[in-house]
C-alpha cells in the first residue's frame, strides 16, 4: 500500500479503473469509456 496526494479527478480515474476489471468478464463498455474520457481530460496538454 502506497499513501499518495492525488486531485479528485485522479482518484475518480483510479476507481473507475478499478471498477471497470472488476465487471469483467461481463463488462460494462460505459466504465470503460468513462475512464478513458477522464484520462484524456487529465492528460490535455495545450497546444
Amino acid at each position: 500500500m502506497v499513501n499518495m496526494r492525488v486531485t479528485w479527478e485522479e482518484k475518480e480515474l483510479i476507481e473507475s479503473i478499478r471498477n471497470y476489471c472488476k465487471s469483467f468478464p461481463d463488462g460494462y463498455p460505459q466504465l470503460l469509456e468513462f475512464a478513458q474520457d477522464l484520462f484524456d481530460r487529465l492528460t490535455d496538454m495545450p497546444k
